[in-house]
């Protein structure tokens, strides 16, 4: 059984920075692709940035430049620095897993950047 649990979330003043943080467990024993998605209030969840077991990245248009997504060093963690936050980036953010197929996702973590 493959569980996600993320951190770093909390009240950010706009303009300010913060970074969320995602450890794994289970057994795995290689890196897999990983991802950060958001859901702002009232709105579909949607991707923010992921990156493949070989550290190929990707970023949602809204993010690109401002939230660098990185493997940690213990296999199968990953973090999210966000910068220059906005009041739009509003959200509870969720880490994501692919392992044999199957998206594992941990029960996210709350982000309220204030104007």
């Amino acid at each position: 059984q493959v569980q996600l649990v993320e951190s770093g979330g909390g009240l950010v003043q706009a303009g300010g920075s913060l970074r969320l943080s995602c450890a794994s467990s289970g057994s795995i024993f290689s890196d897999n692709a990983m991802g950060w998605y958001r859901q702002a209030p009232g709105k579909q969840r949607e991707l923010v940035a992921t990156i493949t077991s070989g550290g190929r990245t990707s970023y949602a248009d809204s993010v690109k430049g401002r939230f660098p997504i990185a493997r940690g060093n213990v296999k199968n963690t990953v973090s999210l620095k966000m910068n220059s936050l906005k009041p739009a980036a509003t959200a509870v953010y969720s880490c994501t897993l692919d392992y044999s197929g199957i998206a594992y996702w941990g029960k996210g973590t709350l982000v309220p950047v204030s104007s």
